[in-house]
């Protein structure tokens, strides 16, 4: 082992770094400096156009977000890994086309990634901080910290920012998970990087069912059906309800329909495997699980975070979206008197969407029984 720091051979320190991250399930392990100052100015500028929503902590800690070094005084590298998390036969148009299903998105439907990814670069650093002579300064993060993850993963070469703006990487798409670890080794830089191949391609705006996008590479999130199911924690304005269909956690339209993910990398992660049957349940069942059963089903799962409330919340416009049936009226009907104003006024439109669509059957029946009636 070098006896100083002088003495370390950094770019076979780099190369170890990336094998021991492979051995560690991450499907890339790549290296970038920390100068992000056009992303600082581009995240002001959709700041300035309250693009954020609810979500104000993104214009929170000042520059640390795009200054890396501020955030961790003395770092001068990330290391940034990919980690693919498609589940193998996950039903995914099927279950959208189902309009009794619950659709959630793929992301969510096994382990919290937040939890599995944080462990496993813990993992990575340790085995860093073994092979250095001399104490170093860094920290892992997994979407927990103002780190601006996606253009650092772009910019070491784990892919492009897509149109829909998620970075794409031309071998597994872009169904996989980000996470870095900020160091103060001046390890060497990876200079490949991959070119936006989008072209003319604008799929992913144009499938978007609430058009949250309102130019290519921009998201307002306060249109986004991920954003207003998970992250918003009032009432869904009215306008994005009936296109949410049986979206009640997260929206994947916009990955879904990517040529690029035609031949997507699914995951070998056992952990990212659906459970509880998640990937093909019926709305109405869902909806009808008690406080603790939610609490049960979703232990260690990204879809507690949303709480019992607004779970119930985003089952409701589902249930409202859903063809009517017995079974769907009565599992709204049981929640009616819910003591929750929220979820209560959530089942009080779906209740009404299909009075309204009994009603335009009847109308319809009378006019084909009776072509010459008026009404």
């Amino acid at each position: 082992m070098p006896q100083t720091m002088e003495e370390i051979d950094y770019r076979h320190l780099s190369q170890q770094i990336k094998e021991w991250g492979k051995s560690l399930g991450f499907q890339q392990v790549t290296i970038t400096d920390i100068d992000l100052s056009e992303t600082g100015e581009r995240l002001n500028q959709w700041l300035q156009k309250d693009y954020q929503g609810d979500m104000q902590w993104m214009g929170e800690h000042g520059e640390k977000r795009y200054h890396p070094g501020q955030l961790l005084p003395a770092t001068q590298r990330v290391i940034s890994v990919r980690m693919d998390y498609l589940p193998d036969d996950s039903n995914m148009i099927a279950v959208l086309k189902d309009e009794d299903k619950a659709y959630i998105s793929r992301y969510a439907l096994g382990r919290d990634y937040h939890k599995l990814i944080r462990q496993r670069l813990k993992t990575l650093g340790k085995e860093i901080e073994q092979a250095v002579p001399n104490s170093i300064i860094q920290r892992p993060y997994v979407d927990s910290a103002p780190v601006m993850e996606k253009p650092l993963a772009e910019k070491a070469g784990l892919g492009w920012m897509g149109k829909h703006t998620l970075v794409i990487n031309s071998d597994a798409g872009s169904w996989f998970f980000l996470g870095e670890i900020y160091t103060s080794l001046p390890l060497p830089i990876d200079q490949s990087t991959e070119e936006n191949q989008c072209g003319e391609c604008k799929a992913c705006l144009k499938v978007c069912p609430t058009d949250a996008f309102p130019e290519p590479y921009v998201l307002d999130a306060r249109r986004c059906i991920s954003y207003l199911t998970i992250e918003h924690k009032g009432s869904i304005p009215e306008e994005f309800r009936q296109p949410m269909g049986n979206r009640v956690f997260g929206c994947d339209d916009c990955q879904a329909i990517c040529p690029w993910n035609k031949e997507a990398t699914t995951t070998q992660e056992k952990d990212f495997s659906p459970r509880h049957n998640l990937d093909n349940r019926e709305l109405a069942d869902l909806f009808l699980w008690t406080e603790a059963e939610f609490l049960k089903f979703t232990e260690g799962s990204p879809i507690r975070r949303v709480g019992y409330e607004r779970w119930l919340r985003n089952l409701a416009i589902g249930l409202g979206n859903a063809p009517t049936s017995v079974k769907i009226l009565a599992s709204l009907k049981a929640r009616e008197s819910y003591p929750s104003d929220l979820v209560q006024e959530h089942v009080a439109w779906a209740l009404n969407q299909h009075l309204i669509s009994e009603t335009g059957k009847k109308k319809r029946q009378r006019k084909i029984t009776n072509p010459a009636a008026k009404n």
